[in-house]
């Protein structure tokens, strides 16, 4: 198909976006990159949908598949992985998005990538990073943060992605976990005022980012909302709570399953957001989501028996950090830090890095699996093989 006819879809698509969409959306005509990209911006498809695309095939996205999302080194299908997690987030922000008339392929592009930066066992792992990482300098590991820093630095072997502004906004600023639940959007940013809320984040300031646009707010909620209610029907299947022990506001007002809960929280949303420059949910359904998260925090996020082997898990951080960070620094090319990581990157990423952010890299891409994998090798004795170096041997 020639050039000619390809960039006639591309306009008819963008004039379909400026017809339709609503008049606070970000049209995709206004993605802003940080260098010149023409496989982006030219071609059929429009300028957030190559960003969603180029996430989806991205290193870091295949590794979702095996990171925790709340339990750990729990044997039970069920239980939801952070693969689920970010389609939940994928699928709730772009029907809203369809709703409110915001640009889906925006709300895609951030919901897919706003967790590449979780470290293995999830919200404990990374405290256990943080703490390595603050002790070597770094500041305190994020992950909103760090999954900017894949998405710029570490992917096509160093080169980055180069997403547009708004995406990686939206994933600086995703912070679900948050109370919000009334969010608007601070226009007019660059990628200037996107750099310095990142050297702000590494210098441990605890300031909240507000997404710069109304897509990466919806994003924001969508993420709570995708979560929330998982979380809740996982601790039930785990026996860790009975469905009983809710809050009586929360049973009222959001029901008492999954199911109701996130349609209760998107049509809520939906209703009080319509044709407004925020997102934002009533009063009386934001107070029983604010105590539905309370509620999830003492009852579930910090009970005594998803914390059992976390001890362990805090030691192997410990051990793997210093561990590769002495290879690193010893130059010892056969650890797993040069044959798992940098081999795969170019020279400049090492020379521009600490050898402490390249270890804090490469910790925070494993799946917990390659974790709990390359743990073993360091501390559980291996069996030799039946003969040694003959070369060294001596004859009878």
């Amino acid at each position: 198909m020639s050039n000619e006819v390809l960039s006639g879809l591309r306009r008819r698509l963008e004039q379909r976006e400026e017809a339709t969409l609503s008049p606070l959306a970000c049209l995709s005509r206004q993605a802003l990159r940080r260098r010149p990209d023409p496989l982006a911006e030219q071609g059929h498809r429009l300028a957030f949908a190559v960003d969603a695309d180029r996430v989806l095939h991205s290193l870091a996205y295949t590794r979702y598949i095996d990171k925790t999302q709340v339990f750990s080194l729990v044997d039970n299908e069920r239980i939801s992985h952070r693969v689920l997690h970010v389609q939940l987030v994928s699928k709730i922000g772009r029907g809203l998005a369809r709703m409110l008339g915001l640009n889906e392929d925006l709300v895609e592009a951030i919901a897919l990538a706003h967790d590449l930066g979780h470290p293995p066992f999830g919200h404990d792992g990374e405290s256990f990073l943080s703490a390595k990482c603050i002790e070597h300098g770094l500041g305190p590991f994020r992950h909103n943060l760090q999954s900017v820093h894949f998405l710029e630095r570490l992917e096509r072997g160093g080169q980055g992605l180069n997403l547009s502004l708004q995406v990686l906004d939206g994933v600086l600023a995703h912070d679900g976990e948050s109370d919000t639940v009334e969010l608007s959007p601070r226009r007019g940013k660059d990628f200037t005022a996107l750099d310095q809320e990142m050297a702000r984040m590494i210098a441990g300031q605890r300031q909240a980012t507000t997404p710069m646009t109304l897509e990466g707010c919806l994003m924001r909620l969508a993420d709570t909302i995708a979560y929330v209610g998982r979380d809740l029907e996982d601790a039930i299947a785990l026996g860790l709570i009975q469905r009983e022990a809710l809050p009586d506001q929360v049973r009222q007002v959001l029901g008492e399953s999954n199911g109701t809960i996130v349609y209760r929280l998107v049509e809520d949303l939906a209703a009080n957001s319509l044709e407004k420059d925020l997102m934002a949910f009533s009063p009386r359904v934001g107070a029983a989501l604010n105590q539905l998260k309370a509620f999830n925090l003492e009852r579930i996020y910090t009970h005594p028996l998803i914390k059992t082997e976390h001890a362990k898990i805090a030691a192997a951080f410990g051990l793997m950090f210093e561990r590769y960070l002495e290879d690193l620094e010893q130059g010892r090319q056969k650890s797993p830090i040069f044959t798992d990581f940098l081999d795969g990157l170019d020279s400049g990423y090492a020379q521009k890095q600490p050898p402490a952010a390249v270890v804090r890299d490469f910790l925070a891409g494993m799946t917990d699996d390659l974790f709990l994998k390359r743990h073993r090798e360091m501390v559980v004795p291996r069996r030799l093989p039946p003969r040694l170096n003959a070369a060294h041997s001596t004859k009878n």
